[in-house]
């Protein structure tokens, strides 16, 4: 089967500062790839370039076999990508329903719905009438992930999951994100506890200034060759 995501050597700018370098990289369905990498190495610039956010300078992104390089970002998300934001991105002036119901424009069929997500995290049922704003960050993560999983996609893009929240919160997080996974998603995930990261994934990808300094199967990468990529050395 070929892979679900394919993105070949694909470069990325903002302006004349060239952000991803040449960078190569394939998805299976159902398998989750761990993005990994300091800051400003060109982690979410490349998820923005997977969810047509960001135009690819240079490079291919192929999607269940269909080229989608530049396509704008509505197109992508109706092909079955979207995308969990780094910060959330919640619309402040809506419920947290209202926030949902927003991930359901571009649904496609699926088992993902307002009753589904609310089971993944049953505190939102409850919160479910509140603001957005009124939220914790945890809490705000959990209305971002469900939006994006009420579009029902092929392949979730999510951001610093884990960024800023408490550990308690980050449990519940990745509680929730092994029952996603079961659900044959395939998954791009930026993390920065990079034990977590190859813990919840099937292969690691680091970058390092916009470039790919290491590509393995995360079962089978040390932390000598993971600290290696991750600082140059």
């Amino acid at each position: 089967m070929p892979p679900l995501l394919e993105v070949d050597a694909v470069e990325v700018s903002h302006g004349d500062l060239k952000a991803v370098h040449g960078v190569s990289l394939d998805v299976a369905e159902g398998q989750v790839l761990a993005l990994i990498g300091a800051n400003g190495a060109g982690k979410s610039t490349l998820l923005r370039t997977i969810a047509g956010l960001k135009p690819a300078g240079q490079g291919r992104v192929v999607f269940a076999g269909q080229d989608i390089t530049h396509l704008p970002a509505e197109r992508i998300a109706r092909l079955g990508i979207a995308m969990v934001p780094e910060g959330r991105l919640l619309f402040p002036a809506l419920s947290v329903e209202e926030n949902l119901l927003m991930g359901a424009l571009t649904r496609r069929a699926g088992p993902w719905s307002l009753a589904s997500v609310y089971e993944l995290f049953p505190m939102l049922r409850e919160l479910r009438s509140r603001n957005a704003t009124q939220l914790s960050g945890g809490q705000q993560q959990m209305v971002a992930i469900g939006r994006a999983l009420m579009s029902n996609p092929r392949l979730l893009l999510c951001d610093e999951l884990s960024l800023g929240l408490a550990p308690l919160v980050i449990e519940e997080i990745y509680r929730a994100f092994a029952r996603i996974r079961g659900q044959a998603l395939a998954i791009v995930l930026v993390e920065q506890d990079v034990t977590r990261a190859c813990a919840v994934s099937d292969q690691v990808l680091c970058l390092l200034e916009g470039r790919a300094t290491l590509q393995e199967a995360s079962a089978a990468v040390s932390h000598a060759q993971i600290a290696a990529a991750y600082f140059g050395e």
